[in-house]
């Protein structure tokens, strides 16, 4: 009986990750549903691409056997929806730390902008945020960076940009699309624009739209998947 009820939760499941809320927390609510709906005192869960808390939208969890799909699923290509703020910076290249060092920008036009986005397209070298959950023997960097470790040295990836589309511009706010490859980190990407944009900028708002073939137009609610499990 365990077997056969394990076989049945094993699956994929499709989320639409709330503000606020980390991606283990996601994986542990699911675990629980999952137990208490199948009678099952074990069954591993997991997620393919850790969302900031402060990001919404599609984040793939998998479930019992199809835990075995993860590293596969970690090297699809992911696409997002968000918005910079230009004109200052944080620690954290989003809205967790306080803004700091404000320049001007408005003399940038929407075709400064747009002429600046296409500078990341293609194979790039990004320096990941200090506020990551990167390990550096043995501990996650945020950690350090929220104790105001000084000593902290990253070291540059290569990832890939395959796609990165302006939006909309409403100064100070900018809204792009992007796809990109396994290990990018759009805090970087924001910070990098506002670097080459010479005003600065942080990523004020992300939302997680495809990873794959898997779409957020497919993902449910936390609240609503108990019913499909």
């Amino acid at each position: 009986m365990f077997i056969n009820n394990l076989d049945q939760a094993s699956k994929i499941l499709l989320i639409d990750k709330p503000k606020d809320w980390t991606s283990f927390d996601v994986v542990k609510k699911i675990r629980g549903l999952v137990k208490k709906k199948y009678n099952i005192k074990k069954i591993k869960v997991g997620h393919s691409g850790t969302l900031d808390p402060l990001a919404t939208g599609l984040l793939v969890v998998c479930v019992g056997n199809k835990t075995k799909d993860i590293r596969n699923l970690e090297l699809l290509e992911k696409e997002y929806v968000g918005t910079i703020k230009l004109g200052c910076i944080t620690d954290s290249f989003d809205s967790e730390t306080p803004e700091k060092e404000r320049k001007t920008y408005s003399h940038l036009s929407e075709k400064d902008i747009a002429d600046v986005l296409c500078k990341f397209h293609g194979s790039i070298q990004q320096l990941p945020p200090i506020f990551s959950a990167i390990k550096v023997k043995g501990e996650r960097l945020y950690k350090k960076a929220r104790r105001g470790d000084k000593n902290i040295e990253l070291k540059k990836r290569s990832i890939t940009i395959l796609d990165l589309k302006l939006e909309s511009v409403n100064l100070p706010l900018v809204k792009f699309k992007v796809k990109c490859s396994k290990g990018t980190y759009i805090r970087s990407l924001a910070h990098d624009i506002g670097q080459k944009l010479n005003c600065g900028a942080y990523l004020y708002e992300l939302r997680r739209v495809g990873v794959g073939q898997y779409k957020i137009k497919d993902a449910q609610s936390i609240n609503d998947i108990f019913a499909s499990l």
